[in-house]
């Protein structure tokens, strides 16, 4: 049964979803989906996923979409290591509890810096959003104090979405170097996810430079 990841690099989502594979060393197919030539719209894809976004993995007969579902699933069906999403209760709901803070804190504020760059005609990144983010890194490296990743001595599937997440604003050049934790994660999460380099950090120098591209000079964080 072949399982198809329909993956965009430079998206940080859907970065995730592939080092989430990649830490399970699930062997996937990975189908390019080129958000910017628009090729979301297209009609086959939107037989496969009508909300048109990526990452949407295929399992079969099953469609998933959203790297918050998608790790927690590869997990769950093909994982081997019961740290990466565990199944103890407490344990579990702290590691969902980090995904979220992904998709509902972190993520979002990110986005609403770079969406308006790379899609809005917007040259300039507005002092309002700047401290939402900082706030948010701030979350984070206390998440990481005394601990190796984001919930304990282990790698998790959280992990895998937030290091997407952190690196993609870090290549537009955002300093996270203040927060000391934080910027020590990063580099433990890339010498510990196979593949750490293709499957994140290459779409994340792509997103990194796709934003500041459109930036106004002097614009950099």
């Amino acid at each position: 049964m072949v399982i198809t990841l329909y993956h965009f690099p430079i998206s940080g989502p859907s970065r995730a979803a592939l080092l989430a594979a990649k830490a399970l060393d699930v062997n996937i197919d990975v189908q390019i989906v080129d958000l910017f030539k628009k090729e979301q719209f297209k009609e086959d894809f939107l037989k496969i996923n009508p909300q048109h976004t990526v990452p949407t993995l295929t399992d079969g007969d099953f469609t998933i979409w959203d790297s918050h579902a998608i790790g927690p699933y590869l997990a769950t069906v093909y994982g081997n290591d019961p740290n990466f999403y565990p199944s103890n209760p407490k344990e579990k709901a702290l590691v969902d509890q980090r995904l979220y803070f992904d998709c509902g804190t972190l993520y979002p504020r990110i986005r609403a810096i770079c969406f308006p760059i790379l899609y809005l005609g917007e040259d300039q990144i507005l002092d309002e959003l700047k401290q939402p983010l900082e706030e948010a890194l701030g979350f984070l490296d206390v998440f990481l104090d005394s601990n190796k990743f984001v919930t304990g001595d282990h790698l998790t599937v959280a992990d895998c979405s937030l290091v997407a997440s952190v690196s993609s604003i870090v290549a537009v050049g955002w300093d996270v170097t203040p927060y000391a934790n934080v910027n020590n994660w990063i580099t433990r999460c890339a010498l510990t996810i196979p593949d750490y380099e293709e499957a994140n950090q290459a779409g994340a120098n792509q997103f990194g430079k796709a934003v500041r591209s459109k930036l106004a000079s002097g614009q950099l964080p």
